[in-house]
Order: C-alpha cells, then sequence, then structure tokens
C-alpha cells in the first residue's frame, strides 16, 4: 500500500469509526470524495481511460457529483482496481443468473469493507444497542453498562451459505462478519449447496420457541421464499419470542418464483409471528463496500425508505440526461460510497429508484430501455 493509498485508508476508517449517527457536511464529503478520485484516475488504467472518455479528470472535477460514474455492468468485463489483482486479499463475484457472466470486485483488503459493516448493521437492525449505549458503536467485546454485550445479542440462523462455503460471495461474508461481531455462539448458517437445510432450522426455530428465546433470522428472499413454501408444505408455523426480527436482502434472479414484498412480509408474520415492523431489507451489491437498509427498526414502524451513510451518498439519475433528477422523481440509483477505495467510488446501478430528502426508496429492477438510455454505459469503456 503506498503512501496516498495508506493516509486515504486511514481517513476513511476514521470516518466510518464516527458512526452513522455523525452525517458529513457536503464541504467535508466533497473534499474527500475528489481526493479519492483523483486517486482512482491516477491507479486504475481502465477507470482513466473512461473519465477522459467522459472530458472529466481531477483538474476539471469542481465536485463530487461530477465524479464519473461506473456502470455496474463494467465490472463485467474489466478488472476495476488500484491495484495489481494478484495482490488482492479478496474477490466477490457477482451472483447474476446461469447465462451471466460474473462481475468481479478485487480488495487489496477487507479492512474498510468489514469497518463499514459493523456501525452501520448496528444502527439499523440492532437499534436498541445503540440507545443504551455512550458511544456509536458497541461491539460483542464492549462493556455495557456493567453487562458483557454479548448479554444483549441474539442467535443469529443465516439462510446464506457460510464464508466457507462460498468464499467468492460478498453476502455470505458479510453475513460471517456479522454473526462474529453480533451473534450468539449457537448461531449458524442453514443453507447448504444451494437448499435450505429445513430438518436443522425447524429444529432451532422449535427450541428458540420453547426456550422464549428471540431470535434473528439472516437471509436472501429466494431462500424465505423457499423456507415457507416448505413450512406451506408440511403446515408448520412458528411463534418466535417478542424481540424476534429478520432481515431479507432481496431480489430473487430467477432462482424461485417472485414475491412481492408486502406478501413476503405476510409470511413473515403467519409462519414465524415476526411482524413486518420487525422485518428489514436490505439493499446491497457485489461492486460497492456499503450496505443500505430499510429504516423500519429506527423508526419504530414498516417502511421502505433507506438513508445514506455519512460516508456515503445516493444520487437519483435520469437514464436520458445522466443528471440528478428532481425530488421525488424516479430514475436510476446512483452511489457513491467512500469506502469503495479499491475499485471505483461513484457507481452507476441498474436499480430504480427515488429520493425524498435526505431518504431514499428503491423501486426495482430498470428496464432494459431505460439503462440503454443512461449516458453511461459499459460499452464507453471499450470506446478509447
Amino acid at each position: 500500500m503506498n503512501k496516498t493509498a495508506f493516509q486515504l485508508h486511514e481517513r476513511i476508517l476514521s470516518l466510518v469509526a464516527r458512526g452513522v449517527g455523525q452525517p458529513t457536511t457536503d464541504a467535508e464529503f466533497d473534499a474527500l470524495a475528489r481526493e479519492i478520485f483523483t486517486f482512482q484516475y491516477d491507479h486504475c488504467g481502465v477507470y482513466r481511460a473512461f473519465c477522459e472518455q467522459q472530458r472529466f479528470t481531477p483538474e476539471t472535477v469542481e465536485h463530487w457529483k461530477q465524479i464519473p460514474a461506473v456502470p455496474t455492468t463494467a465490472f463485467k468485463h474489466f478488472a476495476l482496481a488500484c491495484f495489481p489483482v494478484e495482490e488482492a486479499a479478496a474477490e466477490f463475484h457477482t451472483s447474476g443468473t446461469t447465462r451471466e457472466k460474473s462481475g468481479k470486485h478485487f480488495f487489496q483488503t477487507l479492512d474498510l469493507y468489514e469497518a463499514a459493516i459493523r456501525p452501520n448493521f448496528e444502527a439499523h437492525l440492532l437499534p436498541e444497542i445503540v440507545e443504551r449505549a455512550s458511544r456509536p458503536f458497541v461491539s460483542r467485546h464492549t462493556l455495557m453498562n456493567g453487562q458483557d454485550a454479548r448479554s444483549t445479542l441474539l442467535p443469529m440462523l443465516v439462510l446464506t451459505p457460510s464464508p466457507e462455503e462460498a468464499p467468492h460471495s460478498s453476502l455470505a461474508h458479510m453475513m460471517g462478519v456479522v454473526v462474529k461481531e453480533f451473534g450468539t455462539t449457537d448461531s449458524g448458517f442453514y443453507v447448504e449447496r444451494g437448499a435450505v437445510c429445513m430438518e436443522r432450522l425447524t429444529t432451532a426455530l422449535r427450541e428458540a420457541e420453547r426456550a422464549r428465546q428471540p431470535v434473528f433470522l439472516l437471509g436472501t428472499a429466494f431462500a424465505f421464499v423457499q423456507f415457507f413454501d416448505s413450512c406451506a408444505a408440511k403446515d408448520l408455523r412458528f411463534e418466535l419470542a417478542a424481540g424476534s426480527r429478520a432481515m431479507e436482502t432481496g431480489g430473487f434472479k430467477g432462482r424461485t418464483r417472485e414475491v412481492p414484498k408486502k406478501e413476503l412480509y405476510g409470511m413473515f408474520e403467519r409462519v414465524l409471528g415476526i411482524p413486518s415492523s420487525r422485518v428489514v431489507n436490505e439493499y446491497g451489491m457485489t461492486e460497492l463496500s456499503t450496505q443500505f437498509y430499510d429504516l423500519t427498526l429506527r423508526d419504530g414502524r414498516q417502511t421502505d425508505q433507506k438513508i445514506a451513510l455519512p460516508w456515503s451518498r445516493v444520487l437519483v439519475i435520469d437514464p436520458d440526461t445522466g443528471k440528478e433528477q428532481r425530488e421525488g422523481e424516479r430514475g436510476l440509483i446512483r452511489i457513491h460510497d467512500l469506502s469503495n477505495l479499491w475499485s471505483a467510488m461513484c457507481i452507476q446501478t441498474e436499480d430504480l429508484g427515488i429520493a425524498t430528502g435526505d431518504r431514499f426508496e428503491v423501486l426495482g429492477r430498470a428496464a432494459g430501455a431505460e439503462v440503454r438510455g443512461c449516458s453511461l454505459n459499459a460499452e464507453t469503456f471499450s470506446a478509447r
């Protein structure tokens, strides 16, 4: 890691360590974002060529909103890395469908990636810990009000493969981090070789039900649908203790029948006894280092709204002009993620959204025509 990279790495870590509750000013975010842009422009030849084609350089970019956004599809065709990829400490692959080419996201170190997970997850999924603590982030190793923080944690029942089974899955890695940091010792993973381990999961839920022990279920939407379908076939229902909650990642990607969010959340209540006000959607992607969560548990009511973290910004872009939409108008979601130091900080997604104030909602995947209309597309990388 060269001197510039090390200094940026430490500054971003310091920003993340401040926690979710201390927002950055536009000037503070802008200064750091443009320094990261300069670093990525200087050290990633593919990105530099893309920026030059767009006629943006560190000398011409005057504000963070002008930083060229890399489309997620570019990760399928180019190694977007600010270091030799053979030195990568980790590489995460996109899932997609069987006919799609996987994208790859390379990391020189996972320090930033893992640091960004912890305070974000805690604030949105375990807000009662934040409310009791005098600091914005309390880990399992921190004493809190004279008690070990572990006494406040929940068994985590995770409906994804383990990090060992899926070493190139960013989601599996993230789940491994949160289980280690926030889960009790009887937490575990309940998907193996693509299938939910129904017998083991049923046993764990029945034991929690008998002990009146709240549990935390985490997983992909398609894994939960697989679980709920199996419960329906076997006429299984549970009444989990108050304080139980769930996090679902959304998205089906052709792996099972698609279920609308409202219907899915109804299944959580009907099958598990977890009301929709205790179910949170996570929005993340392999190409990013930061996740975004519904504000449901923070607001105390079910909501589809999410908020950017102090080290990120979320814009909604007109796909035809590439310009920022007015508040309340739908467009493509563009994310600036300062913790994405080793690849590209500014990512253009193919997801539709709307923004209201400092909050945004994800509306779903954009149609092909809407994505093709975006002025920043993957083909631009080749036109150099």
